[in-house]
């Protein structure tokens, strides 16, 4: 089946949400390019987010992300377009990002995010504590910022990438905003391939 979109997915959700998975089956199945402004941040600093903390911090991080986001609202091009899970911290980024699209929070409960993000050790901001001590911290700093940002919410917990994706492109075609969707599963989380 063909959709048509006529504005920009914005992903924005804690780390391990599944905004990579799920934007890159999104772009697929819509027939868009999937953007990551990770990535677009470390081909444009030739080094990677680790790097760009170690030598230069957070701040200018994010000062990196609030940069791109005013180039892509320039731009006229529609993708489907995932972040970093502090990008919406800046209310100027929030601001941006819901100028650039129609933002989706994903957003997973800190029992799965912990169960996703064990053993990664390419994320600067999870370092040095014990996982779940640092999630927990991190996640009730940004939850809110997440809520006050989003046209749309999703819970990903319990659900395929597929489930996901289709709910998206149903609230897309549909144009609900500010929907909370929480079906409850009886899956276990082994049965969702999120990495």
């Amino acid at each position: 089946m063909k959709y048509k979109i006529n504005q920009n997915i914005v992903l924005i959700g804690f780390m391990g949400a599944g905004k990579t998975c799920i934007g890159r089956r999104l772009a697929r199945r819509l027939k868009l390019p999937f953007e990551d402004t990770d990535s677009f941040i470390e081909k444009k600093e030739q080094c990677s987010i680790r790097q760009i903390f170690e030598t230069h911090g957070e701040e200018y991080f994010r000062d990196l992300e609030t940069e791109l986001l005013l180039e892509l609202k320039k731009s006229n091009q529609l993708r489907i377009l995932s972040t970093g899970g502090g990008l919406p911290m800046r209310e100027q980024n929030r601001l941006l990002l819901r100028e650039i699209g129609h933002v989706v929070y994903l957003q997973a409960y800190k029992d799965t995010i912990i169960q996703r993000l064990a053993g990664d050790t390419s994320r600067p901001l999870l370092q040095g504590e014990e996982l779940a001590i640092k999630v927990d911290k991190l996640l009730a700093i940004r939850a809110p910022f997440y809520e006050a940002t989003a046209h749309t919410i999703i819970s990903t917990d319990g659900k395929t990438i597929d489930e996901v994706t289709q709910i998206i492109i149903d609230r897309m075609i549909s144009g609900e905003e500010v929907e909370n969707e929480n079906l409850s599963s009886e899956r276990t989380q082994s049965e969702f391939p999120w990495n």
